[in-house]
């Protein structure tokens, strides 16, 4: 677990976690491969790969996030707090992030049927019992659920999906989404400025892809 565990610790994971994290991501990795062909869930099944461009690139905002929680959770009550990925398709950065903050309440937005039951699957062989499984469209998950939501995609923050993240982002709560480059996000955003008002970019460091740009694109809701 070499590669696994060294990364982690690169991105902030701390010492007393790094074990059990790698063990479930390790675990994970090996669902992942088992059902990549029958759920298509990521663009490779190369061990080495999965680690480094989606277990990674899913933890690398730990330290902005942390923040993010601990600002939230210190003006709601613990067991109100909850985090959702959005579309998680594979679980991704859903599951990483539940094996990272077991403290927290994390449910993944999917819907499409076999693929929750993939992320079903995970969540029980590697004992993340802080994880619930939402079979349903984004627009349907519920107005004001989530105190963070959570969003790694390749396609444009337009005016609709901003709209929908927001909403179902509770009052002074925010929306987290995983970006490129700083310049698309800034043209993303003069495209949605009628509907995101203020906004902040968060560089993001991903052990093994230092030629890549990550950034970390965080909206609070008024």
């Amino acid at each position: 677990m070499g590669l696994l565990e060294n990364g982690l610790r690169e991105i902030g994971i701390s010492e007393d976690s790094v074990d059990s994290v790698a063990e479930k991501m390790e675990g994970y990795i090996n669902e992942i491969i088992l059902f990549n062909s029958a759920y298509n869930l990521t663009n490779t099944s190369d061990h080495d790969e999965l680690v480094t461009r989606h277990i990674f690139d899913s933890l690398a905002p730990y330290s902005v996030l942390s923040r993010l929680a601990a600002e939230r959770t210190a003006s709601v009550p613990d067991n109100d707090f909850c985090i959702a990925d959005i579309g998680s398709g594979g679980g991704l950065p859903g599951i990483p992030l539940a094996a990272a903050f077991p403290q927290y309440e994390f449910f993944l937005v999917e819907r499409m049927a076999k693929r929750c039951a993939f992320l079903e699957n995970c969540a029980a062989v590697l004992g993340l019992k802080n994880v619930t499984v939402l079979n349903t469209a984004a627009e349907a998950a519920g107005r004001e659920r989530f105190d963070i939501c959570v969003f790694r995609a390749f396609r444009p923050l337009d005016r609709k999906l901003a709209e929908t993240l927001l909403g179902l982002t509770k009052k002074g709560g925010c929306l987290a989404a995983y970006k490129a480059k700083l310049e698309n996000i800034n043209e993303e955003m003069r495209a949605v400025s009628q509907t995101v008002r203020d906004y902040s970019v968060e560089k993001l460091h991903v052990p093994g892809m230092e030629e890549f740009e990550r950034n970390l694109l965080i909206i609070r809701r008024q």
